[in-house]
């Protein structure tokens, strides 16, 4: 669960607390905070676990949060859930990435001619090969979880 250790790491812990707890459309403004965070996965499961009411927690407003709670009635424990929702996420996209050429030795070159410029490869169009096309990557894990 959550430790000084996590709390050290959050990207929150440089602003001023009272931007998190704020009302309307500022909220949105305090979901921006969490982007990006290392910790927020942790930090929303610590406030789902906790029933935290107030707050932006983990990129999530407590509307969102309760919404969430109502819809997963079953999670009796949301750290596992979401860790776990997490690093199956990480392994995938591990997978999905292609190996990474290793650079090319530059050989001496034996004449004195110019090398031939590689010739172009265009982009592939997704629109005429869907299968080439490239999916977006989920900005919230919860969603993903709620979506189960």
């Amino acid at each position: 669960m959550w430790n000084e250790k996590m709390a050290a790491r959050a990207k929150c812990r440089e602003i001023d607390p009272d931007a998190l707890f704020v009302q309307g459309a500022a909220q949105n403004r305090a979901k921006l905070i969490c982007r990006g965070c290392p910790v927020r996965t942790q930090c929303l499961a610590e406030a789902l676990d906790s029933r935290i009411e107030f707050g932006v927690w983990g990129g999530m407003t407590e509307r969102e949060r309760r919404a969430l709670l109502r819809r997963r009635k079953d999670v009796a424990n949301w750290y596992e859930l979401l860790t776990s929702a997490e690093r199956q996420y990480e392994r995938e996209q591990a997978e999905q990435e292609p190996p990474s050429l290793p650079s090319p030795v530059e050989a001496p070159a034996l004449t004195s001619s110019p090398a031939p410029e590689p010739a172009s490869v265009p982009a592939p169009d997704p629109v005429a090969d869907p299968a080439r096309a490239v999916a977006p990557v989920p900005t919230r894990i919860a969603s993903a979880v709620a979506a189960r």
